[in-house]
């Protein structure tokens, strides 16, 4: 395998492997965000007359 085509593949699979690391965090970041507005949305009805 050529150094230029070794480079190549070993920049795409970091590439690949950080847009898999992220959509990981996304995808907790949004849980977070949801158990939030779930948990404000609770208190409000609570305190609702």
């Amino acid at each position: 395998m050529s150094t230029k085509l070794r480079a190549l593949v070993l920049l795409s699979m970091l590439g690949m492997g950080a847009l898999v690391s992220a959509c990981h965090t996304t995808a907790g970041a949004g849980e977070d965000i949801s158990a939030t507005g779930h948990a404000i949305t609770k208190e409000a009805h609570k305190d609702t007359p």
